[in-house]
C-alpha cells in the first residue's frame, strides 16, 4: 500500500504537465481542424507515454506493462498511417499559428495570440521540408560521380582478374566458373562512404552427382534456404567430384567452401603486390568467416565481397556462414530479379524508387540496429508498395520514404516480410526475435518524432 501511495503522489505532482497536454488537445480542433487534431492527439499520446516512463519509477506493474508496449505501439502506428494522408493534405492549408506575445498587457503578464503564418514565399531558406532534405541528402551523401563509379568498377574488375588467375594456377582443385561482378556498385546502389561490389564465384558442379534439396525439406524448414546433396555414391563414390572433399554428412557444405576461400584470401594471395600494381591498398578483412577485401584508393574506397554460388535451374544460391545445424545450407538470392524489377518499374513511370532505396539504405546502414535489416527487405517493400501506390514521381519522394518505413515497422510487428517473388519466403528470417523488437521499437520511436528529418539524421 505504501508503494502504491508513493506512485499516486508522484503522479499528482506531474498532473500540471498532464493538464497542459489535455488543455492543448481540447483546443487543438479549433486551431488545427479535425485531421490536424487527430495527428496532434496521436503524437501527444506518444509524448505522454514518454513522460509517464520518465516520471514514474519502474515497478513490477511497469515490467509487466513493457511486454504489451510493443503491441500497443504497432496499433498506434496503424492509426498514424491511417491519418497520414489527411495530414499531408489538411496541413497544406494555411493554419492559425499560436504565437506567444511577450509584450506586457498587464503588469507581469503575457498573452497567447493567434496569427496567420507568413506566406510561403517569405519562408526562410533554411526551413527545408522533408522532401527538400531528402533530395539534399541524396545529392550530398549518396550519389557519386560517374568517374568514381567507373574507377570503382575498373578496380573491382582488375581484382577479379587477379583472383581468377590465382585460382586457376594455384588452386586448380577448386573448379570455379568465370568470376563476374555484381552488387550495389554495378546497379547504382551506392553511398559516399563506400562502394560495394560482389565477386560471384560459381561452383562448377556435375549435374549427375549433385542435386538441390528444397528448403522446406531441410533441417531449418525454411524455403529461403536449400541444401546440395551428393547423389549416385553407389556408382560414383567419393573422389569422383573435386567438391567431394567439401562434403559434410553427404551434403556440400557452404561453410567448408567459405573456410577454404578464406585461407586463400588471407594467407595465399600477395595482396600488397597486387595493390601496388593497381595503385591502391588491398587488405583482406580480419573478421571471422567474412570473405571481404577492403580497397583504398586516392579517390574511392571499395568493399569487395566474395560470393560462392550454386545454380539450380533458374534459382541462384549463395553460401552462408551459419553455425550448426545450418552449416550445410545455401541461401537463395533474389538480387538479380530485385534489381531488374526495380529498374523496369522506374523506367515505366520515371519513378524515384531507386533513389528512395538508395536514401533508405544509406540511413539504415549507419544505425546499430537498423543496419541488420539489409537492403533486400527494403527493395521488396518498395516492390510491394508499387502495387498499391501508383505515384512514384520525385514530388512524392517524402511520402514514399515515410510509407516504406511504416510498412517495414508493420512487417516487423508480424515478424514476416514475404518475398515479392515467392510469398513463402520470409525476408526477416535472418533476424533474431530480440533484434526484430529492437529494430521495430527504435524505428517506431523515430517515426513518432514530429521532425522526421532530425529523427533520421538528414
Amino acid at each position: 500500500m505504501a508503494d502504491f501511495g508513493a506512485k499516486q503522489g508522484k503522479r499528482r505532482d506531474d498532473s500540471g504537465l498532464g493538464g497542459l497536454v489535455d488543455f492543448l488537445l481540447a483546443n487543438a480542433r479549433v486551431v488545427l481542424g479535425v485531421s490536424g487534431a487527430a495527428i496532434l492527439a496521436i503524437a501527444t499520446l506518444a509524448v505522454k507515454r514518454l513522460i509517464d516512463r520518465a516520471t514514474n519509477p519502474p515497478d513490477e506493474d511497469d515490467i509487466k506493462a513493457k511486454q504489451k508496449s510493443l503491441e500497443e505501439s504497432w496499433e498506434e502506428l496503424t492509426l498514424i498511417k491511417s491519418v497520414s494522408k489527411a495530414q499531408r493534405t489538411d496541413l497544406d492549408e494555411p493554419l492559425l499559428t499560436p504565437v506567444l506575445d511577450v509584450t506586457p498587457k498587464e503588469p507581469g503578464g503575457c498573452r497567447l495570440s493567434l496569427e496567420a503564418p507568413p506566406a510561403v514565399g517569405s519562408r526562410p531558406l533554411l526551413c527545408l521540408t522533408l522532401q527538400e532534405k531528402l533530395l539534399s541528402f541524396y545529392k550530398d551523401r549518396v550519389s557519386i560521380s560517374e568517374a568514381e563509379k567507373v574507377l570503382g568498377k575498373q578496380l573491382a574488375e582488375d581484382i577479379s582478374t587477379e583472383l581468377q588467375n590465382f585460382l586457376k594456377n594455384k588452386s586448380p582443385d577448386l573448379p570455379f566458373g568465370s568470376v563476374f561482378l555484381s552488387g550495389c556498385l554495378c546497379d547504382g546502389l551506392v553511398s559516399r562512404n563506400r562502394l560495394e561490389v560482389s565477386l560471384m564465384l560459381p561452383l562448377v558442379l556435375e549435374p549427375s552427382l549433385w542435386s538441390l534439396v528444397p528448403g522446406e525439406q531441410t533441417v531449418v524448414n525454411d524455403p529461403r534456404f536449400g541444401m546440395v546433396k551428393r547423389t549416385g555414391l553407389e556408382y560414383f563414390p567419393r573422389g569422383n567430384s573435386p567438391w567431394d572433399r567439401f562434403m559434410v554428412g553427404g551434403y556440400l557444405s557452404s561453410n567448408v567452401v567459405n573456410d577454404a576461400l578464406l585461407k586463400i584470401l588471407v594467407a595465399s594471395i600477395n595482396w600488397p603486390v597486387i595493390g601496388s600494381m593497381l595503385e591502391c591498398a588491398i587488405r583482406p578483412s580480419m573478421a571471422p568467416k567474412e570473405l571481404k577485401l577492403e580497397v583504398s584508393h586516392e579517390q574511392v574506397h571499395l568493399d569487395v565481397t566474395l560470393c560462392p554460388t550454386v545454380k539450380a535451374g533458374d534459382q541462384t544460391f549463395v553460401s552462408t556462414s551459419l553455425e550448426e545445424p545450418g552449416e550445410n545450407l545455401w541461401e537463395q538470392s533474389f538480387y538479380t530479379a530485385e534489381v531488374s524489377k526495380l529498374k523496369d518499374l522506374d523506367a515505366c513511370d520515371s519513378g524515384v524508387r531507386h533513389c528512395c532505396l538508395n536514401v533508405l539504405k544509406a540511413i539504415l546502414e549507419d544505425h546499430p540496429f537498423w543496419s541488420k535489416v539489409g537492403t533486400s527487405p527494403l527493395t521488396h517493400i518498395i516492390l510491394h508498395l508499387s502495387q498499391t501506390e501508383s505515384d512514384w514521381s520525385e514530388a512524392m519522394l517524402a511520402d514514399r520514404f515515410r510509407d516504406v518505413l511504416e510498412e517495414l515497422v508493420q512487417f516487423l510487428a508480424k515478424g514476416f516480410l514475404p518475398c515479392f517473388f515467392d510469398n513463402k519466403v520470409n525476408l526477416l528470417s535472418h533476424l533474431l526475435p530480440e533484434e526484430v523488437e529492437e529494430i521495430g521499437c527504435t524505428l517506431y520511436e523515430a517515426l513518432a518524432e514530429p521532425d522526421l528529418a532530425t529523427a533520421f539524421n538528414l
